[in-house]
């Protein structure tokens, strides 16, 4: 959000983690910057006012089944102003056949991701051919418990994803490597896609 509202875009973001909103905020307020933060699952959030540009980055699209993804989908058409557009990214075909069915174990992974606390995570991953979908499941160990967390990746090649969202309302205009707009390649780990809403 900072990047853009440095360029004068007025700029919205959302997010339901109190941490990373006021991480955000302090950010704005040092660069001086008037950016609306709004605390929300964005699948919940309803918009008050249009847009020009959606973005949802980092993959998060793959994290929802179908049926979120198509709530999604409907989310951006009702944010968007005629003309307006959506720029996402998702796992490609290549992440999926790249990964392997794996158990491991690792004390205090990723420095202390998953808690302050020392602790041991295991770590499961399922592959699933028939729908391309992903799942990283981690079992976190630690003095004071046990958590689960369950992480679902759907993979898409760039004709299920232009489909998914063209069946939604949305037309796919152009495909890329990655969110920066690196030229789209078929050995790409990433499909970032632009679609726009053409209002009828």
């Amino acid at each position: 959000t900072t990047r853009f509202a440095k360029r004068g875009i007025t700029t919205t973001g959302i997010d339901f983690s109190p941490r990373s909103l006021d991480y955000a905020m302090r950010t704005a307020a040092e660069d001086g910057l008037d950016i609306e933060y709004i605390r929300s699952d964005y699948l919940e959030y309803m918009p008050t006012k249009k847009y020009d540009l959606a973005i949802m980055i980092m993959c998060d699209f793959c994290a929802l089944g179908p049926g979120r993804r198509k709530a999604m989908l409907r989310k951006f058409r009702s944010a968007l102003l005629p003309g307006g557009a959506v720029l996402l990214d998702v796992y490609s075909l290549n992440t999926y056949h790249a990964r392997q069915e794996t158990c491991t174990c690792e004390f205090n992974q990723l420095s202390h991701f998953w808690s302050a606390e020392d602790y041991y995570a295991f770590q499961n991953t399922f592959k699933y051919d028939d729908e391309k979908l992903l799942l990283d499941k981690y079992t976190i160990i630690k003095k004071s418990g046990k958590r689960v967390v369950y992480n679902w990746l759907q993979c898409f090649s760039a004709g299920s994803l232009k489909n998914e969202f063209e069946e939604n309302g949305l037309k796919a205009v152009e495909l890329f490597s990655d969110v920066c707009g690196s030229d789209y390649s078929e050995d790409s780990q990433e499909i970032a896609i632009i679609a726009r809403y053409e209002h009828e």
